[in-house]
């Protein structure tokens, strides 16, 4: 596409290369969120020490998107070795003292990874490419100068979300071992509502030839493609920024759109390659 003096329009999140770029930034974080961000940096030193080899920013803080007592703080730490179980027992203990002390936020989550682990083979076209293109650096040597530059591909959008097939029944497990009331099912809604609205969007990734990390704009990308599902997309969008604790919304998840996007997945463009144990 060209604009009126004739040069070709940037695809949506890519550079003029056509390579993803990186979203978010320490710059774009909202004033409201700035002393929740510095007390998470200093708190990662003090759990983690010499184990801690960088720690990133992801999800709407860094991309100066959050609202005040609506969104959540994302954490990403890459350790020099594997995480243990008392490891990732601190990380939970850190997002629960956050979540308490920032009113600013509803939840907080810490994901951890081995240096190793996120700069293997296996996961250069996964968890490679979500520390390289949407994460921030908070904290140490940043990974993406070890990592390639992107393209809204095929072999990206597959092996990014082409496992749901796999998470389904984990997903129904959780369903029933879940508490039956808002407190416990919003957040479970929240967070498989934005699985599947970006497991759609990567469906269409290639086509769409370009890059979102907005829900909406995810679901309306999708629905350009899938009309006949375009409604259930919106709507999972809608729960994936506002969430309503409410089981029947799940079973749908579990039973129908996510079975159907799941098979979609593989049709058009294969399976996750399988990952070591």
């Amino acid at each position: 596409m060209a604009d009126s003096t004739g040069s070709k329009e940037r695809s949506p999140g890519l550079d003029a290369q056509g390579y993803l770029e990186r979203e978010g930034s320490l710059a774009r974080v909202p004033h409201a969120f700035r002393p929740l961000v510095a007390a998470a940096r200093d708190r990662l030193l003090e759990v983690f020490g010499a184990r801690l080899h960088s720690a990133y920013l992801y999800g709407s803080v860094p991309r100066g998107t959050a609202r005040v007592g609506r969104s959540d703080l994302d954490l990403l730490v890459a350790l020099h070795a594997e995480p243990t179980d008392t490891d990732r027992e601190a990380a939970r203990a850190l997002d629960m003292a956050l979540d308490a002390e920032f009113p600013e936020i509803d939840g907080a989550g810490t994901l951890l990874y081995s240096r190793a682990r996120l700069l293997s083979e296996p996961e250069t076209y996964d968890l490679g490419w979500f520390v390289a293109c949407l994460c921030t650096p908070l904290l140490g040597d940043d990974l993406a100068e070890y990592l390639p530059r992107y393209r809204p591909d095929t072999r990206l959008a597959r092996e990014t979300n082409g496992d749901l097939a796999l998470l389904l029944p984990r997903w129904r497990e959780r369903i029933s071992g879940t508490a039956d009331t808002e407190t416990a099912l919003r957040p479970l809604v929240r967070f498989m509502s934005r699985h599947l609205v970006r497991t759609g969007f990567t469906l269409v990734m290639p086509r769409w030839n370009g890059w979102t990390s907005d829900l909406t704009e995810m679901a309306e990308a999708f629905g350009s493609y899938y009309p006949e599902r375009a409604d259930e997309l919106r709507a999972a969008a809608v729960r994936g920024y506002e969430p309503v604790g409410d089981r029947r919304v799940l079973l749908s998840y579990v039973d129908d759109l996510g079975p159907w996007l799941a098979e979609e997945y593989a049709r058009v463009l294969g399976v996750k390659a399988p990952r070591p144990a």
